[in-house]
């Protein structure tokens, strides 16, 4: 086991963007790992077992001020996203890139991507508030799945190929969490925002993301001449295909099967 440890390892530093790996959590695959156990377990066993006799913590007060950092971020890296790739004059929508002429440009591309990437373990968070919360109903297989895939490929990404066609998945979740992480932050300042009408069209905004991205993806993989790695695609793909199925399985429990019983 020890050798084969030892081979991946080997493998990873041998295939690291040498742009990356004096960034944290690059350049090893141990602290990503131990960032992935350390949430399953504390989620799935540590967690519950800790708060199964306590009452539920009162953190409003944390949840709002990380709710409303959560917008702040995501706010930038869109903003970022938009400077360093869709205003320019180089890019090409079905083939995005890293910037082969300016350095300076291609460096800032990969630590916004990098930057993607410490947002997506922030994210992990919100699972640790749901417990501390006792909120166990909010943490479902989707949500569980979600937090680590997205932490994981991220990663995988980040260390093997930081930026090109990333950068399409990357603007539009950022952009859909300005509007999930304001949902919240509401929610926490007025409680009777959880009921409002217009909830449900948070998760439809989660759906059109994965349709959206996932054609982008799809179509990106006949692009003859696009210098971005088509197996990353292909591993894409499939995934996004399953979210969406988990997300739509989501909508139907959440707001059309109980409209139906209502009726």
């Amino acid at each position: 086991m020890s050798v084969l440890l030892s081979s991946i390892q080997q493998l990873v530093e041998q295939n690291t963007d040498p742009l990356v790996k004096d960034l944290w959590l690059m350049g090893s695959i141990w602290p990503i790992t131990i960032v992935v156990i350390a949430y399953l377990y504390f989620v799935l066993k540590l967690g519950p077992e800790f708060m199964k006799f306590r009452n539920p913590y009162n953190i409003d007060r944390i949840v709002m001020i990380y709710n409303a950092i959560q917008v702040i971020f995501s706010l930038y890296l869109v903003k970022e996203a938009f400077r360093l790739v869709w205003l320019r004059d180089d890019y090409r929508f079905f083939c995005v890139e890293r910037s082969k002429d300016d350095p300076d440009i291609a460096s800032q591309q990969i630590y916004t991507v990098w930057l993607f990437l410490i947002s997506k373990c922030m994210d992990l968070l919100d699972t640790v508030f749901f417990i501390l919360r006792k909120k166990q109903s909010q943490i479902t297989f989707l949500h569980v799945y979600h937090h680590t895939l997205v932490v994981t490929l991220g990663w995988y990404l980040t260390n093997f190929y930081p930026g090109g066609q990333a950068a399409f998945f990357g603007t539009i979740n950022a952009f859909v969490h300005v509007i999930m992480y304001t949902y919240y932050l509401l929610t926490v300042i007025s409680p009777e925002y959880k009921k409002a009408w217009w909830k449900k069209y948070l998760t439809t905004i989660q759906l059109v993301q994965f349709v959206i991205t996932g054609l982008h993806g799809f179509i990106t993989l006949f692009e003859p001449d696009c210098d971005f790695p088509r197996i990353i695609m292909l591993l894409a793909i499939p995934q996004d295909i399953f979210m969406f199925i988990l997300f739509w399985d989501f909508y139907k429990k959440a707001y059309i099967k109980p409209k139906k019983i209502k009726q």
